[in-house]
């Protein structure tokens, strides 16, 4: 049975803190920034923060023909009475550009997802939405392009049944 899929919505969403790391990867190699979502939990929880929203993947580069991304594992955080978190060593603080983001959700595996940009993207055109994006030499250079990860992997194991949103800014 074929899924319903959801209609993207544009949303406005403030400027967002968060702690993160930055990776230069392929394809095949995601976990090297991925996998230290955990581990950036765990600093914060060290520093008694907790997570202020969904972990994210930022995209800052993509060259798909050449298979190298430039990417973020980032975590968001709240302001804490005593000011903002700084970051340490390569976990670094920063903030999620304020702006208009055209937004999809999907429920299922991660590996699904490609389809899940391919139409985000292609509804965008359709509506003669201008991404943040600049190219450069075959590399796309995103302003803030976002996949959050609302299910927590060690609250629901099986990748079918989790949920994940896509958030593409608009200039």
């Amino acid at each position: 049975m074929k899924e319903e899929q959801n209609m993207p919505q544009i949303v406005e969403f403030p400027e967002r803190p968060y702690v993160g790391v930055r990776g230069t990867i392929t394809m095949t190699t995601f976990g090297l920034v991925a996998d230290r979502i955990g581990e950036m939990v765990g600093w914060l929880a060290d520093r008694g923060h907790a997570p202020a929203g969904a972990p994210f993947l930022r995209y800052e580069a993509i060259n798909l023909p050449e298979d190298r991304l430039v990417v973020q594992a980032g975590v968001p955080v709240g302001v804490p009475v005593g000011g903002p978190v700084e970051g340490e060593g390569d976990i670094f603080a920063a903030s999620l550009p304020a702006g208009r983001y055209a937004t999809e959700s999907h429920h299922g595996h991660p590996d699904q997802l490609f389809g899940v940009i391919e139409a985000l993207l292609q509804w965008g055109a359709e509506q003669g939405l201008a991404w943040d994006i600049t190219e450069k030499d075959g590399t796309e250079h995103w302003g803030c392009r976002l996949e959050l990860f609302r299910t927590d992997p060690r609250a629901e194991p099986d990748m079918h049944n989790w949920d994940t949103d896509l958030q593409f800014r608009i200039v």
